[in-house]
């Protein structure tokens, strides 16, 4: 079977980390019988300083007209400065999800066995195992409502954004947890904040339709404080963690420490019919770019990612799993995980060692 991917290498550490992620990927090709045709696409800083906009035109056409979406990282300090939507960065992660139809966000968080000595949370927590899965809304809330400034006579300069949701993007989304759940711990927790806000009211109660549906998932309704707090305390007790843009943003992110290191996380973003789009948790790093310092295998278990949703090859995506559980339980660190005195080893070598192994 052949595959069309586009790749946005991006900036910073992407193109380093995105070779080896395709090295990976020729790899399993080899062995279960796929091959790849590869377009390269250009989107970032990286496009601002070639042709002055951070989502040139005809971004998205390019990208449908393949079957998954491979991105490294963009942005970095060089951009971000300016007023100019079209010169922001992170302008065309919002718009590549707006027009790809990429509305279910999936960030796992699972602490690998030879990991739990970086695990920051106590011993007996870590012990007890992290594998969870966040499936976060990313087309609708405050970050795509609307916004604005106005003066107001007696307080200055006023801001609000606007945070909706309707019955259908709750519905979509909802469905997509459970459906996770019934694949996985056939366990969902459902993240709001409805003791406060309309929309979370809305969105309980389209979740508890849903429930009855899904009748052998359990299923429970979590306050996004408490739940910021049980992921510290206990991140043991979750499966399928669903919730809102903003929300899923922020949980995310701390699910991902708990579990050692952000080089190690991948993501995956995915629609109805569009293509997905798989990318590493962690930003461009542009301090440590083109020095084979860079972590690979959030990028390659990204890869992981997208032959498990997008192709449909669970078979693919272990053997990716498994060669990076080996690698790391023989002791091989890069920098960004490495402990005191033990040897650190560069991107490339990450990447040859883990494809040895498939």
């Amino acid at each position: 079977m052949n595959y069309k991917i586009a790749l946005i290498r991006g900036d910073g550490i992407g193109p380093e980390v995105v070779g080896e992620a395709v090295k990976v990927m020729e790899t399993v090709g080899a062995k279960f019988g796929h091959s790849f045709e590869f377009t390269d696409v250009m989107m970032g800083g990286c496009a601002i300083d070639a042709v002055g906009k951070s989502y040139p035109d005809g971004t998205a056409e390019k990208c449908r007209a393949c079957d998954a979406v491979l991105l490294g990282a963009v942005g970095g300090p060089k951009w971000g400065h300016s007023s100019d939507p079209d010169q922001r960065p992170e302008t065309a992660l919002l718009s590549i999800r707006k027009d790809l139809g990429l509305y279910a966000n999936l960030r796992p968080a699972a602490l690998r066995p030879a990991m739990a000595g970086a695990c920051p949370l106590k011993k007996e927590t870590a012990e007890k195992g992290i594998d969870l899965m966040i499936v976060r809304e990313l087309t609708g809330g405050v970050y795509f409502g609307k916004r604005e400034r106005y003066e107001t006579a007696d307080r200055g300069i006023e801001a609000a954004d606007r945070m909706a949701y309707s019955e259908m993007e709750i519905e979509r989304i909802g469905r997509r947890a459970f459906e996770l759940a019934r694949m996985r711990g056939k366990k969902v927790a459902s993240v709001d904040k409805a003791n406060v806000l309309e929309s979370s009211r809305l969105w309980r109660e389209v979740m508890h339709r849903l429930a009855k549906e899904y009748s052998d998932v359990a299923y429970e309704d979590v306050l996004v404080d408490n739940a910021a707090m049980q992921l510290v305390r206990d991140p043991g007790q979750f499966d399928v963690v669903v919730t809102e843009n903003m929300f899923g943003d922020i949980l995310s992110d701390e699910a991902s420490m708990i579990t050692g290191s952000i080089g190690l996380l991948p993501s995956a973003s995915i629609g109805d019919t569009a293509p997905g789009l798989y990318e590493p948790i962690h930003g461009s790093a542009p301090d440590i770019a083109g020095q084979d310092k860079a972590n690979p295998v959030a990028t390659i278990l990204s890869v992981a990612m997208m032959f498990r949703y997008s192709f449909q090859l669970p078979r693919e995506a272990k053997a990716i799993e498994d060669a990076v559980d080996a690698v790391l339980n023989e002791g091989w660190r890069t920098a960004d995980i490495a402990a005191p005195g033990q040897q650190v080893i560069g991107t490339q070598r990450m990447g040859q060692l883990i494809r040895e192994k498939i």
